[in-house]
């Protein structure tokens, strides 16, 4: 039995997971991420350690038993726990593997830490140059054999073209997670989005994303709060407007890259409204990717970047 311990840092949070024989055993995740290191160097470390000792500790195994630890996304940033520079696309699993870099934290574990660098497109046009850290280990823990656009949905949304060897190309990020909270919380529209809503109304999301197209985000996203107080639209319709809204500059985005399959993961909210309007847009084949599949993306990815 092989054991693996990774860790899936991002910018607020850090997510480690026991993997054992290329199964998901047990995760925990801690609201410290790579922002907090800025502040205070010793959070992140600290929740990392406790990370580890949690997973031995409910698991019954000892350091020993793990074989490594497997560390992506903001954690070899410069915020994180071991800066590494980015490697340049086009990128695929081989060259992920082959510049990993292996150190020891003895304050943190005596098991070996191997830490997955990041991807970037190297460009002197700003329009094509972008950067990732961690959503390259989420994709190669989607499926075995990669090929055409994936969509990553999160804080960072990532648009991802993968070519017919398996190597990431090309890739946008948006700031769609983000923008999501922002709006929500620290706006006029605060009182009008529930994120708190389970579903969708497919009317209303088409409805955004058009008004958006036609008349701007800008305006649109007034228009949530129109729709809420002068039109009667209840919190499903408001809530799928304001997200067709949001997703349009995303949507659009992979529209032109002329698809032929898209494959969508990452969280549930915003991965169902992307599929909804993705097969409202185009004849593409789009494909949702189980939530049982992404939630262990990361950690899969990981490994299998480890073992290549």
């Amino acid at each position: 039995m092989t054991n693996y311990i990774t860790v899936d840092g991002g910018t607020t949070n850090t997510r480690l997971t026991l993997v054992s024989d290329g199964r998901c055993i047990d995760t925990v995740r801690y609201n410290v991420g790579a922002r907090a290191n800025a502040d205070d160097s010793t959070l992140l470390k600290n929740a990392v350690k406790e990370g580890i000792s949690t997973l031995l500790g409910r698991n019954n195994l000892t350091e020993s038993d793990i074989k490594k630890v497997l560390a992506s996304g903001m954690i070899t940033s410069e915020l994180g726990l071991c800066k590494l520079d980015h490697i340049v696309a086009p990128a695929g699993i081989k060259e992920l593997h082959d510049t990993m870099h292996e150190t020891v934290f003895p304050d943190i574990s005596a098991i070996p830490f191997v830490f997955i660098r990041g991807v970037k497109l190297k460009a002197n046009r700003l329009e094509a140059a972008d950067m990732m850290r961690g959503e390259e280990t989420e994709l190669f823990g989607l499926y075995d054999t990669l090929n055409g656009v994936y969509i990553l949905p999160g804080s960072h949304s990532k648009i991802i073209e993968v070519d017919e060897n398996g190597k990431i190309t090309g890739f946008k990020t948006e700031l769609t997670g983000e923008m999501i909270a922002a709006l929500s919380q620290n706006t006029v529209l605060k009182s009008t989005v529930d994120l708190s809503v389970e579903k969708y109304s497919e009317e209303y999301l088409l409805k955004g994303y058009r008004y958006s197209n036609e008349f701007g985000i800008n305006e649109a996203l007034f228009k949530v709060r129109v729709l809420s107080n002068l039109m009667g639209a209840d919190k499903v319709q408001t809530y799928s407007f304001f997200m067709g809204v949001v997703l349009s500059a995303e949507i659009n985005t992979v529209l032109k890259t002329n698809p032929k399959t898209v494959t969508v993961g990452g969280k549930k909210q915003i991965k169902e409204a992307t599929v909804a309007l993705l097969k409202a847009t185009t004849d593409a084949e789009i494909i949702s990717v189980p939530d049982s599949v992404v939630d262990c993306s990361s950690a899969l990815g990981a490994v299998r970047i480890f073992e290549f």
